[in-house]
């Protein structure tokens, strides 16, 4: 090893880590940087048809604003309020209630989600909409007298796995304070879609035949989302939603008292009655949306700006973020074997401080400021060295002196003046709970599945977590969902998010690094495969063709266990801001997700 590569080690980390490594391998490939798309390193090897691509989508640009969000029809209708003379406030709020009858599997509004906004002016705001813990809920809810979990009753399933729904609490309330169009015309464009029907995409009717015997199993009474005869809805058909249009207008004429309140308010109520759901009045009255300071990092010369707790995604972000900062990924390689290592070895340190760390900060100690504390990241990284892969067994949170020891939907917004919004919402699973609300034609969230029903036990998507996140009344319960706002020299830089469960940190992270270092264009950086490491359980689950078979072959020499895996990971949806000031939208190409630009 020669002394200038000594002399590398010693500084990595910008001096803060004592990297105990062997010279690392690079991949054994060529790098090429083609002319005609904007710098971005493509490797060859041994296989001339290899593409690091799930598939390649074409850019869509604009100079007056971009939309993306995962359905078409509900893009559109951002774009047109801003057309209309709309913000981007105003476009996400539309497109927001938009989804909620285009894409029934997570656009809701029996669910809730998480706004970053950065307004033309450089100021940044968070909104947390995250659902509640009713106020009925207790630590052991899901638990036997023998503190085990009960059978046959899942918290992913069902009127009882269901919080107080956030978000059409957060929606008005986001609206009040930035919007620029009224209300009316906001939720006009959702209105109309429940009552005159949207037509079913290819994805769409597949989802809607797939959870057909669940929709049965626990609304045994309704029709909703299903035909009226045996036969499987096709593309093209026409979903119409009357009883949703119905509440979609009570909430247009009233605000959020139109949802909490009222005759929607008692429809809910009744729904969780039938099925034996917890939630209250009390608990509809007593929600309400909170404004959180932004969590904010650098990543070298690009300011990142994210979601705090409870969402754990941003906290997770920054580490990430500041594990690999020190490393010359560009010289190294988009997924060469050591580029790779160094960011699985940083996802697992991080999801495991997520798990004994982070929670809802209204009711546990979060320690914010330590987990992003230079000399903490430093003892984190101790460990690692780049011969072996780190056992994740004997990988814990971290110590911190004075502390006690996967379906969703992403919306990215600019408008013509520069206002950006991230928003991440969800229903937890896909359909969420699977319960719809008799006479509001609406679904229900799953998100009590998201607390630590039982600490140490992981949930449906496999994440462990700790007493942080122990199931309370009126906690929010942690979250992986990461919208988040990229500045560069004091400009908005990128917008940034996707959907994913416990893929959604990893996705992001990739994604962020995907144009900062590797030089892709935004829909390269979203289309680009993916890989995923959560610390439990120890292994790396990628979409096939993520890696060359020499990097699998390294990697795994080094004890790493990699999966190939033909479902996707995450679906991102983009916005870069050109040098010119033109939005180039990237929508990820892996669903119906679409960008509109002006």
């Amino acid at each position: 090893m020669n002394s200038k590569y000594l002399l590398t080690l010693s500084i990595c980390f910008l001096g803060l880590v004592a990297c105990k490594t062997t010279q690392p391998n690079s991949q054994n490939t060529t790098l090429q940087k083609p002319a005609e798309n904007q710098g971005f390193y493509q490797f060859t090897n041994e296989d001339p048809n290899a593409s690091p691509f799930f598939a390649k989508k074409a850019s869509v640009y604009g100079k007056n604003g971009m939309i993306i969000a995962t359905h078409p029809v509900a893009s559109q209708v951002g774009a047109d309020i801003l057309k209309q003379g709309g913000n981007a406030i105003d476009a996400a709020v539309s497109t927001q209630f938009a989804l909620a009858v285009v894409h029934p599997a997570a656009g809701n509004i029996g669910g809730g989600g998480f706004l970053v906004y950065r307004d033309k002016n450089g100021q940044s705001y968070t909104l947390d909409y995250r659902e509640k813990a009713p106020e009925n809920a207790s630590r052991d809810m899901y638990l036997d007298e023998n503190k085990n979990i009960k059978a046959g009753q899942p918290s992913w399933l069902g009127h009882l796995a269901s919080g107080t729904p956030g978000s059409v609490d957060g929606l008005e309330q986001a609206h009040k304070r930035f919007g620029k169009l009224s209300w009316k015309q906001v939720l006009q464009p959702a209105i109309d879609l429940a009552e005159n029907g949207v037509k079913l995409t290819a994805r769409e009717a597949r989802g809607l035949n797939n959870v057909k015997a669940d929709l049965l199993k626990y609304n045994p009474t309704k029709t909703y989302f299903m035909k009226t005869d045996t036969a499987k809805w096709k593309e093209g058909e026409i979903l119409i939603q009357k009883d949703l249009a119905k509440t979609l207008r009570l909430i247009q004429e009233q605000g959020r008292k139109g949802f909490y309140e009222g005759e929607t308010a008692k429809l809910l109520l009744a729904e969780m009655k039938r099925g034996g759901g917890i939630i209250t009045q009390k608990d509809l009255d007593n929600y309400h949306a909170v404004w959180r300071e932004a969590v904010i990092g650098n990543y070298k010369n690009l300011k990142v700006i994210s979601m705090p707790p409870p969402s754990s995604g941003g906290i997770a972000l920054l580490q990430l973020l500041k594990f690999v900062e020190p490393y010359p990924l560009q010289k190294w390689g988009w997924h060469s074997d050591s580029t790779t290592q160094v960011m699985i070895e940083a996802e697992r340190r991080v999801y495991a401080d997520r798990s004994k760390w982070l929670g809802d900060p209204d009711f546990a100690k979060v320690p914010q400021k330590e987990l992003l504390d230079a000399e903490y990241l430093k003892k984190r990284w101790q460990d690692f060295q780049f011969a072996q892969a780190t056992d994740s067994k004997i990988v814990k949170g971290g110590d911190i002196i004075g502390y006690e020891s996967p379906e969703t939907t992403h919306s990215s917004f600019v408008d013509k003046e520069g206002n950006a919004v991230s928003i991440t919402t969800t229903l937890n699973g896909s359909y969420g709970s699977k319960v719809v609300v008799d006479g509001a034609g609406f679904l229900m969230n799953d998100e009590m599945d998201d607390f630590s029903i039982k600490p140490g036990v992981p949930n449906v998507y496999g994440l462990i977590g700790n007493e942080a996140n122990a199931i309370a009344a009126n906690k929010r319960m942690l979250s992986s969902m990461t919208p988040t706002i990229v500045e560069k020299d004091g400009k908005l830089m990128m917008v940034l998010g996707t959907p994913g469960g416990s893929t959604i940190i990893t996705s992001v992270f990739q994604v962020f690094l995907n144009v900062a270092e590797h030089q892709m264009s935004m829909q390269q950086a979203v289309d680009a495969l993916r890989f995923h490491h959560q610390w439990m359980p120890d292994r790396t689950t990628f979409e096939e063709g993520a890696f060359t078979e020499k990097t699998l072959i390294r990697m795994r020499e080094r004890g790493y266990k990699l999966d190939s895996q033909k479902n996707t990971i995450g679906r991102m949806d983009c916005i870069l801001v050109l040098p010119d000031g033109t939005y180039e939208g990237g929508a990820d190409v892996r669903a119906d997700d679409t960008a509109v630009g002006y």
